[in-house]
């Protein structure tokens, strides 16, 4: 009976044993069927999905504060709905400046966040103007970024002490009656009644001539110039080596009468630069020169705060009291004209007054502002009150849109390192700006926890601008993207460079969201996906236009949609 029944006990044991093994083997091949497929499904997913799964996404510059705007992004966020858009990266100058607006711009704030909620739109609002900083300066002109003039002899008379320069600038033949006192120029510059003629010219068309200077002082040269029909761009370019002094564009029209135009530049290092008069990418009409005129100046959009130190001493070294020794100098016409954060490039610098006896000789070191272009002005990025505001800003922009991510404004700084706040930090240009986007991604993550944050790539690309000799940049930017966490979306633009730009940051880690089109044919976005392929962090394309032409919004998507 025993043996019986362990006979028993274990031939149950043995049926309920193949049992279990069948029964395991029965849901380990489901599952092995089930992985398979989600592998199969998983491959296909990266490899042959079409690249209508991209988020898309469309750029838009707009002023909230105008009732009128908010109808027109109505319809153009249902049109970008329709076309399949995803994503608003939404910009407006407003954003710098939020604690000034009124309850009539909230209003129309919590009327584009409803419509683009029912459109399904995601917004991602643009802050923290770094390079374009004109918006923020206008809490404060003084954080432009500054360049330093050093030890120019000021000389008491009457009471007011001012710039008495120690060397001729020597500008020759400025009234162009005889071109040989110049030291070349292009065949299609010609003498037309004392004045530089250049009369439908083929691309190149200057007029040079080399100028000595003092290093580290301010210049100002004033022309008077007259066009007709003229297509193209005048410029005044003063270059030492490879170094442009001077990217502030003139400001001319197509036709206008005579009218002087204003170049101020500092002569940094330099102790010579050659001056060109004329245009590169002349086309037709008629272009006149005349009447130029270089002058050595003091205290042009003279800078004041603690990063740009205001220093006057006298012929023994002595530094003077400011308040006591001479007056408080502040140049009050510095980044206010047309509005606070716009910077006119000449006007009537200040003086220093003061009790001090007629010819006493003073030397004088200061900070002045710079910009480049149509008045873009760069805030500095070591000065303790800009930290201040971009964290206020950030407080600001996310309590009224309550974003899922932000996009970081840093682009195309044009001028960096050189005042006394960025010098006494002992950093290249690309580790100083390291530090300020690895701040303002901390401040992002901390107002916004868990938020997606994005920026452009430009900076951070050594394929684009982060090397060395970029505009008035001291130093070298190498180096910048070690700033940028790994959680930080890259918005590459370089069209010229796509597939060296995509690479390099898609070997940092980086999620990437292609900016394309650029007032460009929609095609030509296919060049952008083409390279795009290889990496499986790009996960979107923007619809990015800078003269708000969205015309061709719904054939870019379509473009999107067909290219596989």
């Amino acid at each position: 009976m025993v043996v019986r029944g362990t006979g028993l006990a274990i031939s149950f044991a043995q049926d309920l044993y193949v049992s279990a093994r069948q029964t395991v083997s029965f849901y380990y091949n489901q599952c092995m069927i089930k992985l398979r497929l989600l592998s199969a499904l998983t491959i296909f997913c990266l490899v042959c999905l079409p690249a209508s799964a991209l988020e898309k996404w469309m750029y838009c510059a707009q002023n909230l504060w105008v009732d009128k705007n908010i109808d027109n992004l109505d319809t153009l966020f249902h049109r970008a709905a329709k076309a399949g858009y995803t994503h608003v990266l939404l910009t407006d100058s407003k954003f710098g400046k939020l604690g000034e607006m009124d309850a009539r711009y909230f209003k129309n704030v919590e009327r584009v966040k409803k419509l683009a909620a029912e459109l399904n739109l995601e917004i991602v609002p643009a802050l923290f103007p770094i390079g374009y900083s004109n918006d923020i300066l206008w809490h404060d002109p003084n954080l432009i970024e500054a360049m330093p003039v050093k030890d120019v002899l000021f000389v008491v008379k009457n009471g007011v002490a001012r710039l008495q320069p120690e060397q001729p600038v020597g500008l020759k033949g400025g009234d162009f009656s005889d071109l040989k006192q110049w030291a070349w120029k292009d065949p299609s510059v010609v003498s037309d009644d004392g004045a530089a003629l250049v009369k439908d010219p083929k691309g190149i068309a200057r007029i040079v001539q080399k100028l000595k200077f003092q290093p580290f002082h301010q210049y100002h040269l004033s022309v008077r110039i007259k066009t007709e029909n003229f297509r193209g761009k005048p410029e005044v370019k003063l270059l030492a080596g490879d170094h442009d002094l001077n990217y502030r564009f003139l400001g001319t029209k197509s036709s206008q009468d005579w009218t002087v135009h204003h170049v101020v530049f500092n002569s940094l290092t330099n102790t010579a630069a050659n001056l060109y008069l004329g245009t590169w990418d002349g086309k037709s009409g008629s272009l006149w020169w005349d009447d130029a005129k270089l002058e050595e100046v003091g205290l042009v959009n003279l800078v004041r705060r603690p990063g740009a130190p205001f220093v006057v001493k006298n012929e023994e070294g002595t530094v003077l009291n400011e308040g006591k020794d001479f007056e408080p100098v502040r140049d009050t016409r510095m980044g206010v004209k047309p509005w606070k954060g716009s910077y006119d490039v000449y006007h009537e610098p200040p003086v220093i007054r003061t009790s001090l006896p007629d010819g006493t000789k003073l030397r004088v070191s200061y900070y002045h502002g710079v910009t480049v272009y149509d008045d873009q002005a760069n805030i500095c990025p070591s000065e303790p009150k800009t930290i201040e505001l971009l964290r206020d800003q950030a407080k600001r922009v996310h309590a009224a849109w309550g974003a899922k991510g932000y996009m970081m404004s840093h682009d195309e700084i044009r001028v960096l390192n050189w005042c006394d706040a960025c010098q006494k930090r002992n950093l290249d240009a690309g580790a100083l700006l390291a530090d300020n986007v690895r701040t303002c991604t901390q401040i992002l993550k901390e107002v916004n926890p868990g938020g997606k944050i994005y920026v452009w790539s430009d900076m951070f690309d050594p394929n684009h601008n982060a090397h060395k000799n970029y505009y008035l940049v001291r130093g070298d930017l190498t180096g910048s993207w070690e700033g940028l966490d790994k959680d930080v979306i890259i918005l590459p633009w370089y069209f010229e460079k796509r597939e060296a730009s995509l690479k390099f940051f898609a070997d940092r880690g980086h999620k990437q969201v292609i900016a394309g089109y650029y007032d460009a044919k929609p095609e030509q976005v296919t060049k952008w996906l083409d390279a795009a392929k290889p990496y499986p962090g790009v996960m979107g394309v923007m619809y990015t236009t800078w003269v708000n032409k969205f015309s061709d919004l719904e054939k870019f998507a379509e473009v999107i949609d067909q290219n596989k």
